[in-house]
Order: structure tokens, then C-alpha cells, then sequence
């Protein structure tokens, strides 16, 4: 089960902080163990670090509508996203 960290930024940290859309939309695809970050020099900055069962699942699942609908909900810049596996 690889562990991966997605970094980005977002509009408003302690919204993103605090919103369960993560694991409602990562949960049912069996990534767990989910770890948030922020960047102490740029607060807009943050990541997530999780483990995940099925990296293919995960990668389409990125690629729907409802991912965009969660990052929206979450305030998350797509742009900015970078996925990182561990190696």
C-alpha cells in the first residue's frame, strides 16, 4: 500500500482543515490514515498524506466530476495540485 502526499494550495486553510470532504471522497476508495500539513510560511499552502490501496482507483476516481466538486467544496486551486509517491 503506497503512501502518497498531495500538496496544493487553498483559499481558505481552516475551511480546508476542517472539512470531512476528504475522507467522504478518498474513504469508499480505501485510502486511509490521512495526515494534514501547512506550510507555517504560507498558510494557503497545505497537504494531505495518506495511504493508499489501489493507486489506479484513486488516479481515475481524480478525474471525475466529483473530485472536482470536492476540491471546489474544499477550496483547493487545482492547478496547483502535485501528487507525490512514496518511492
Amino acid at each position: 500500500m503506497p503512501t502518497i502526499i498531495g500538496y496544493h494550495s487553498v483559499k481558505d486553510t481552516d475551511h480546508w482543515l476542517a472539512s470531512p470532504k476528504r475522507e467522504e471522497f478518498f474513504g469508499p476508495l480505501g485510502v486511509s490514515n490521512f495526515r494534514t500539513f501547512v506550510d507555517p510560511q504560507d498558510r494557503t499552502r497545505v497537504a494531505v498524506l495518506m495511504d493508499v490501496a489501489d493507486m489506479d482507483a484513486l488516479m481515475g476516481a481524480m478525474q471525475t466530476e466529483a473530485a472536482a466538486q470536492a476540491m471546489e467544496h474544499d477550496g483547493v486551486l487545482p492547478e496547483t495540485l502535485v501528487i507525490l509517491v512514496e518511492a
